[in-house]
């Protein structure tokens, strides 16, 4: 089996992402994040797609994806990513992601956790296939930026 090319703790990439289009199923995020409404007691679905730069030691590139967010009925917002990394050699890594957003008292941000998984077929990146990642951060739901930052478990 091949050793990953990182060591525990170290940063695999940090990324600066924007949201491009949003679309919810009849409860809308402003109004939960506004304290307008509390989530349906089913709970309710927003889905997020995004973009913008990676950057690390050993990926730098772009992502684009989407974000299938879960509203639970008391608020907790579970994330369930599935993206795309093209490198700037123009290869590509899948993305999964799943976490957990949380909103930051001091600030109008949420706080990001996530668990990371990256899998690519390319040789040259071969090695993000025995790579698993946590990342934290914060998103800015006025301005849509979402700012992460991914470390090596």
């Amino acid at each position: 089996m091949a050793s990953t090319p990182f060591a525990l703790g170290e940063i695999l990439y940090d990324a600066t992402l924007h949201f491009t289009k949003v679309t919810d199923y009849g409860f809308s995020m402003a109004a939960l994040l506004g304290g307008q409404a509390a989530p349906p007691p089913a709970g309710s679905q927003i889905d997020v797609w995004f973009e913008g730069p990676v950057s690390g030691s050993k990926i730098k590139g772009h992502m684009s994806g989407i974000d299938y967010l879960q509203i639970r009925a008391d608020g907790q917002v579970r994330l369930h990513i599935h993206a795309e990394i093209t490198t700037g050699d123009g290869e590509r890594i899948a993305f999964f992601g799943e976490g957990v957003v949380r909103p930051d008292p001091a600030t109008a941000l949420l706080q990001l956790r996530e668990n990371i998984a990256l899998t690519s077929s390319f040789p040259s990146y071969a090695w993000v296939n025995t790579v698993v990642g946590w990342g934290q951060g914060t998103v800015n739901p006025a301005t849509g930026e979402i700012k992460v930052k991914v470390y090596t478990v």
